[in-house]
């Protein structure tokens, strides 16, 4: 006789979330995810696929959208705010994927969420379910939404971010520290530097703040930057208030031309607060399972929010397919395989010097979260 699928509920249809619909539903999981929202906007943010998150798409099978529809730098630089004099210089292209088994992409946000998107059936997703609580009843567990409406699974997988209603209940009110610090960031179309030749991908180095600028389509019509500015003042955890240009500019008065000019020739930026939480005492509970920003939220200066998130994905999803000793034993195998790598990429983003001088990046890039062993 075919067992019986594992039903499994997912909070939120972020990156994390649809990455993990998609692996699950190749282990013939039967899933549902629950998204607050009733729609998706296209919010001006870039992102990097580095390329351990491009190994794990392609396990999905979206590799070569991303890379169809993505840029990919020869080279990617840190430069010092003032004189533009190259602090490290990283090969990139084919010498990265020749290195790390796969290149290093950047793109738009939104189109890397719609592509994850393709991955599962429209019916997978249910919109508009703001969920209030969980409870646990022996093997399975019960969702009540704010629309009065409720659902049951063998499986609660929470992707619903820095500000998870699951990680809440589980583990009780968590104020997150604000680190002084807000990221200004937007997207716009390259034709507006009016000529200005840019590096393809930089990051400029300033004694207390930072800017990064790249490509984020293969035809490089589009740039995006995004800066971590000293604002102590503001303490707004959003990802789309609206940031002031001429504050902006003020902030980067004194960085190289190239800078300046990027920023004379954007028309808008968004901002939010950059903060810090403390580790998480354990991921799960039960039959519900934290994944991405919901138990290691980082801050963006390794590139690995997302990343992080899509590898969890694939290891829970190989975990739960295996499913030697029950349920409990394949997310304590989840978290074990996981804990230990993503607690160090929070700890050296928080760190803020990855890849400003000669960096050895081979145990973030190359990891194959397909072929890693599962403890």
């Amino acid at each position: 006789m075919a067992s019986v699928p594992l039903r499994v509920a997912i909070i939120g249809a972020g990156m994390g979330g649809l990455a993990c619909a998609a692996a699950l539903r190749q282990s013939g999981a039967e899933v549902t995810i629950y998204e607050q929202a009733r729609a998706f906007a296209r919010i001006g943010a870039g992102i990097q696929m580095t390329p351990n998150a491009v190994k794990a798409l392609r396990g999905l099978g979206l590799e070569e959208q991303v890379c169809d529809i993505g840029f990919q730098a020869s080279k990617g630089l840190n430069r010092a705010s003032d004189d533009g004099r190259v602090t490290n210089e990283v090969e990139l292209g084919g010498r990265i994927a020749e290195q790390c088994g796969a290149p290093l992409i950047t793109l738009h946000r939104g189109d890397l969420h719609s592509i994850l998107l393709s991955a599962v059936e429209p019916e997978t997703i249910q919109r508009g379910k703001r969920l209030l609580r969980y409870d646990q009843h022996g093997d399975r567990v019960e969702l009540t939404f704010e629309d009065g409406s409720s659902a049951e699974a063998d499986l609660l997988v929470a992707a619903d971010g820095v500000h998870s209603v699951v990680r809440e209940q589980m583990l009780g009110a968590e104020a997150p520290r604000f680190t002084g610090r807000v990221a200004y960031r937007t997207t716009f179309p390259a034709s507006l530097l009016g000529g200005l030749r840019i590096d393809e991908r930089c990051k400029w180095w300033g004694p207390d703040r930072h800017i990064v600028i790249y490509y984020i389509t293969r035809n490089r019509d589009e740039v995006y930057f995004v800066t971590s500015t000293p604002e102590p003042e503001f303490s707004l955890e959003s990802w789309s208030a609206v940031g002031d240009l001429g504050a902006l500019r003020e902030a980067y008065r004194d960085f190289h031309p190239t800078v300046r000019g990027v920023l004379d020739a954007c028309p808008q930026v968004h901002k939010w607060a950059v903060v810090v939480r403390d580790p998480l005492p354990r991921w799960h509970e039960g039959g519900v399972v934290l994944l991405g920003d919901a138990c290691h939220p980082m801050t963006p200066y390794m590139a690995q929010g997302a990343a992080s998130a899509i590898e969890d994905a694939v290891i829970l999803s190989r975990c739960l397919a295996r499913r030697e000793g029950g349920l409990e034993a394949s997310l304590q195998s989840y978290v074990a395989t996981r804990h230990p790598r993503a607690s160090a990429i929070q700890q050296g983003s928080a760190e803020n010097t990855w890849m400003r001088d000669k960096t050895d990046f081979n145990w973030v890039y190359g990891y194959d979260a397909w072929q890693a062993p599962l403890a």
